[in-house]
């Protein structure tokens, strides 16, 4: 009996043996000699052909309080073509579809005559609700075509620099702005395929459908907040509306970080209608792509160049005539005028030429050319943002070009450079000495879930933090004592700051005679540890020659705008 169940077990494992070794050959047939195929063929279940669907991801901004808001999203609606030679009655269809959605009458009544023609789309951009509206009359020759585009919630809001995407050629694109230098990362081009939500079970199909898991494409997030944007567009709207400047401009930057808060131009534009649009330049953005001599904001620079070198103090004199002649160019203070023997201190109260020219001589051209490369002039910054220029220090060449070259690049004459440069160089007092790096995005949200923050991180130090310390200083009594005499002087917070006026150059050489200045000015608040910098310009303004009297108030405005909404306290 032992023995007949000893047998019949014997059998029963060979049996199992057996199965399994024929499984295991029927595995390796599949698995090894014909998996590539048998691959293919289980792919196929699951991927489908579809249409290729526009996707792009979203721009946001962001809030003061962390929350995200939509600068730039995809939304969803139709648009509508009609078949000419299906449409029975032209002059009621044109009513109905009206009714829903009005539509330029002239344009469909020249699609409609082309009776030849298959397809003519007669308006895009239709919401649902439209064409709900539209599809109840169920129109003969009328097609309403599920569509997609590109929208803009803020409308002007911080246009010049989100962009806007638009065609290059027959390919749509971002064109401007942030839309154009994260093209890459935004862009989501459908591969056209359909993936069955159990595929995953049974096959390994994310490579087929991603070469890259993480995948690069994605929203991006700036550092944009719309509030302090909104306030520096109302600021310079009214610098335009009062003084009427070709363009005006301004930026709110985080000193320590770079990050950009607010950027702006006027004119701007909706990028929801930028086809409507006839002057093309309002596009760009001047912050980043022009360049200009800028004038007296340049002094600090000067100053504090003369000191970190020690070839000057805070306490250095010089005798003061009103005019000099060098290398037979004469130089002058903006009102001719000569003060005599005094200090460091009046250069940048007073503004005057002469000083800083004199500061530029004691430092000694070189080191006075290595200072203004060091700061970053001539250079791009790097910022995220598409077609930057760079100043023009050729002028300077390496300290051994005339001298009338230096004494007026030193009050910001005879060379140019980007605001952003100057955003960027002016931050270094207010850094400690350190430039740092503008830039608008601070992460990318992948499509994948994951967000990857972005910190360029700073710059190198270009200055003592002690020689930062002195300026800002200086430039506190500027702006208590010497700026429109003391009248902005607010009791509990220090600002640092310096207004400019400059000669505008001809194209071929010499300044626009009369009144013809670029103004500019910047400030950073609270003067010892700055939350904020502010920097604003106008083009050819009217009606005031100088900007202590265009930019100094709208400098407050937005000063005391950001005091208040982000509860800074002071500082004295």
């Amino acid at each position: 009996m032992r023995s007949r169940f000893i047998l019949r077990t014997r059998i029963l494992a060979g049996c199992f043996v057996l199965v399994a070794l024929l499984l295991l050959g029927r595995l390796y047939f599949v698995q090894i000699v014909h998996g590539a195929q048998y691959q293919r063929d289980a792919t196929a279940q699951y991927v489908e052909p579809g249409q290729d669907t526009e996707s792009r991801g979203s721009i946001f901004f962001t809030a003061k309080d962390g929350e995200l808001v939509a600068a730039a999203v995809m939304q969803t609606g139709y648009k509508i073509a009609i078949v000419p030679s299906e449409i029975t009655d032209s002059l009621r269809t044109f009513d109905l579809i009206n009714a829903a959605l009005p539509i330029d009458r002239e344009r469909y009544l020249k699609s409609v005559m082309k009776k030849d023609d298959s397809w003519e789309e007669i308006a895009f951009r239709v919401s649902d609700d439209a064409a709900a509206k539209i599809r109840v009359h169920k129109l003969p020759g009328v097609r309403l075509v599920q569509d997609q585009w590109r929208f803009y919630p803020a409308h002007e809001l911080a246009a010049q620099a989100i962009g806007f995407v638009g065609f290059k050629g027959d390919t749509k694109t971002g064109v401007y702005g942030l839309e154009k230098s994260w093209q890459d990362t935004l862009a989501q081009t459908s591969s056209g395929r359909y993936v069955n939500p159990f595929a995953e079970i049974f096959t390994n199909l994310q490579a087929a459908v991603s070469s890259d898991p993480a995948s690069h494409e994605g929203s991006i997030i700036t550092s944009i907040e719309p509030q302090v944007q909104s306030q520096l567009e109302t600021t310079l709207e009214s610098v335009m509306k009062t003084y009427t400047p070709r363009f005006a401009g301004g930026s709110v930057m985080y000193p320590h970080t770079g990050e950009i808060v607010a950027m702006a131009t006027r004119p701007g534009f909706d990028p929801n209608t930028y086809n409507t649009v006839t002057d093309q330049s309002v596009f760009s953005n001047s912050l980043v792509e022009g360049r200009y001599e800028l004038g007296s904001i340049m002094k600090p620079l000067t100053m504090a160049a003369g000191i970190d070198s020690g070839a000057i103090t805070a306490r250095s004199v010089y005798d003061d005539t009103g005019c000099i002649t060098v290398s037979t160019y004469k130089i002058c203070n903006f009102d001719l005028k000569a003060r005599g023997v005094i200090p460091m201190q009046e250069v940048l109260s007073q503004s005057l030429n002469l000083g800083a020219a004199f500061v530029a001589t004691k430092t000694g051209y070189p080191t006075f050319t290595k200072y203004m490369k060091a700061y970053g002039f001539g250079q791009k910054t790097g910022i995220d943002l598409p077609n930057e220029v760079t100043g023009d220090l050729s002028p300077l060449g390496n300290g051994q070009k005339p001298a009338i070259n230096y004494d007026t690049a030193a009050f910001g004459q005879g060379v140019s450079v980007s605001p952003i440069e100057m955003i960027r160089a002016l931050g270094a007092l207010a850094n400690q000495g350190v430039l740092p790096n503008p830039h608008v995005v601070t992460a990318i949200k992948y499509a994948s879930g994951i967000t990857r923050s972005i910190d360029p991180g700073q710059g190198p130090r270009v200055l003592a933090a002690t020689t930062s310390e002195t300026v800002t200083n200086m430039l506190i009594k500027v702006f208590d004592e010497g700026l429109l005499g003391g009248e902005l002087k607010m009791e509990h917070y220090s600002f640092a700051a310096k207004t400019g006026t400059a000669q505008i150059p001809m194209p071929g050489g010499g300044y626009y005679p009369g009144e013809q200045y670029l103004h500019s000015f910047f400030g950073y608040f609270p003067a010892h540890d700055p939350k904020f910098i502010v920097f604003l310009y106008a083009f050819r303004p009217q009606g005031q020659k100088y900007a202590s009297a265009t930019l100094a108030h709208p400098f407050m405005d937005i000063a005391k705008y950001l005091i208040n909404y982000y509860n800074i306290p002071p500082d004295r």
